[in-house]
Formats: C-alpha cells, sequence, structure tokens
C-alpha cells in the first residue's frame, strides 16, 4: 500500500520532488513513496496507476512552486493531472499538505485558484528552503511519521539494532565464574581477558593463570606461570619451563 502521494509540476518543483522522495524512501521504504516519474513502470495504463495510487494513500504532499499559480490555463483545466490529483485526494478526504518550495514562493490566494481547488489556500503549508535542504527534508519526514501512523522509520531502527557481531549481556549478583565471550574456545575456570587494549582490573585477591605453581597447599598444573599474590602494586611475574615428564622417563 502506498502510505505518501508526492504531488508536483514539472517545470516547477520536480526537483524538489524527487529530493522529497528520496528521502520519504531511505527513512520509510520507497514501497511507501509514490511519486509518478519513479513509480509508473514502462507500459503502465497512467491514469489507472495514478488514481489507484492516491487512493490507495494516507497523504498527499503538493509541492507549490514560485510559478505554480502561473500556469493559469492548466489549472483551470479539468484534464490537467496536477489539479486531478489534488481533487481526487479531497474527494477521498486524505490529508493534503502543501509544500511552499523555495523563499520566493508564497502562500496560496483563492483569487489564483478555480474554485474545486479554493481549498488549498485554507490549508496550513510548509516552507521549504531550498538554501536548507537537509533541515527540509527532515522537517517533512517528521511530519510525515506523525500523520501515517502505520510507518516504520527505518533510521530509528537502525539505530537501536546492535550490530550482527557483537555481545551483549547483562550480570547481577553471581555466585562463581561468569563468562561473557566471542569466538572463544578452551576451558573456563576463573578470570578470563581476552585482547584487552588497556586497563584490566579483575578485583582482590590471588590469580593463578595457566601456571606451575605452589603456594601452601594450593598446587596447579600448566606450562607457564603468571602470579599474582594478593594486592598487586609492583612486579608482575611470569615464568615458562619445559613440558613437565613423567617421573621413569629418562631419556
Amino acid at each position: 500500500m502506498r502510505e505518501v502521494f508526492i504531488n508536483y509540476r514539472t517545470g516547477d518543483g520536480e526537483k524538489t520532488a524527487a529530493l522529497i522522495d528520496q528521502e520519504l524512501s531511505r527513512r520509510f521504504g520507497p514501497e511507501h513513496i509514490f511519486r509518478a516519474s519513479k513509480s509508473i513502470t514502462p507500459g503502465e495504463t497512467y491514469p489507472d496507476a495514478l488514481l489507484a495510487a492516491l487512493r490507495h494513500s494516507s497523504l498527499l504532499l503538493a509541492i507549490v512552486g514560485p510559478d505554480w499559480t502561473n500556469f493559469q490555463t492548466r489549472l483551470h483545466d479539468p484534464e490537467d493531472w496536477v489539479r486531478r490529483e489534488i481533487e481526487e485526494a479531497f474527494t477521498c478526504e486524505l490529508p493534503v499538505v502543501p509544500i511552499l518550495d523555495g523563499r520566493k514562493t508564497n502562500r496560496l490566494s483563492k483569487a489564483d485558484l478555480p474554485i474545486q481547488l479554493a481549498r488549498l489556500a485554507d490549508l496550513q503549508t510548509i516552507p521549504f528552503d531550498t538554501h536548507d535542504t537537509e533541515a527540509g527534508v527532515r522537517r517533512i519526514g517528521d511530519l510525515v511519521f506523525e500523520m501515517v501512523p502505520g510507518l516504520r522509520d527505518l533510521l530509528q531502527v537502525n539505530k537501536t539494532s546492535p550490530a550482527s557481531d557483537t555481545v551483549t549481556n547483562s550480570i547481577g549478583d553471581v555466585s562463581g565464574t561468569a563468562v561473557q565471550s566471542r569466538d572463544f574456545t578452551g576451558d573456563v575456570g576463573g578470570t578470563i581477558v581476552k585482547g584487552a587494549h588497556g586497563p584490566v582490573h579483575t578485583g582482590n585477591g590471588h590469580i593463578y593463570q595457566n601456571s606451575r605453581y605452589v603456594s601452601g597447599d594450593r598446587h596447579i598444573s600448566g606450562n607457564g606461570v603468571t602470579n599474582f599474590e594478593g594486592d598487586n602494586h609492583g612486579t608482575i611475574q611470569h615464568r615458562f619451563g619445559e613440558p613437565d615428564r613423567p617421573a621413569d622417563d629418562s631419556r
């Protein structure tokens, strides 16, 4: 279903229409934004496609450029598509928002409009400053999001979704070992620090890592020793030796 229909006149606002279409499509998805020159595929029946899209829309944005009311002959032609689209929106009771394209574009006057479009002059407009298009398209996007509740803001979804290669976790009170890891293999039995690039605090007390160390009645075996006795404020000792051999291995 098309949610937003962009109405514009070629030669007076088509560039702004394309810019707004691009931003709204990026934010809400191109399938929800209709602009005739983009959305009607070759071979489709032009009038049928236009009217069908309009009748399935929830909002019409009418791009009004500085010369919009100068096209008097077209505005008074019942077959003019810019006029027909707006009239159809009124008939379908769609919200219509006139967007004034550029600083030189003034609000519409009923005196310049055919009676069928006179209602446009009473509608609240949005000025679109072509010298600050980023702020302009963002404001229009925010308005569309408010007026069409069914739309999903893809930019917000992308901001809040965690990256696929990250690990997140929350740990409360833990009695024992807690491990959070990605791409980790091997046994876990104590404090694990992997790939650190800065200071690491592991708490108070003794730490024995992959060691061959005897302290009192504690015997820990391995091929290397990293020994922290008590609260360390000085030297860290690390020792490597040859692999252990069986007692009867004299070769």
